[in-house]
């Protein structure tokens, strides 16, 4: 399986995915930390993809996304952006709203 098979395979097998650097108990960067604290705040289970872990991983998101920072959120398979978009949209409220229809 490609580093893109395997990507879009963990993006549509889990409903909110989060790629980042380091793990939600201890994060490498402080957009990462933000990123797992707005999604702890909505009160949503995620997994999340430590791209320091593996550099394939790391260049591959960004090619997937076409978006060149980490943290990387997805919902329901589609690319929702990096930590200042979600922090716009939770915000706005839009971010609990997409992660509570399911």
């Amino acid at each position: 399986m490609s580093i893109q098979e395997s990507i879009r395979q963990t993006v549509t097998e889990n409903q909110v995915v989060l790629f980042m650097k380091g793990t939600p108990t201890f994060p490498q960067c402080g957009f990462s930390s933000a990123a797992v604290s707005i999604l702890k705040s909505c009160g949503a289970d995620f997994v999340a993809v430590n791209v320091l872990a593996d550099n394939d991983v790391r260049q591959g998101i960004k090619e997937y996304s076409n978006w060149p920072t980490i943290p990387q959120l997805y919902v329901k398979g589609e690319f929702v952006g990096g930590s200042d978009i979600m922090r716009e949209l939770f915000s706005s409220g839009e971010l609990q709203q997409m992660l509570q229809q399911g």
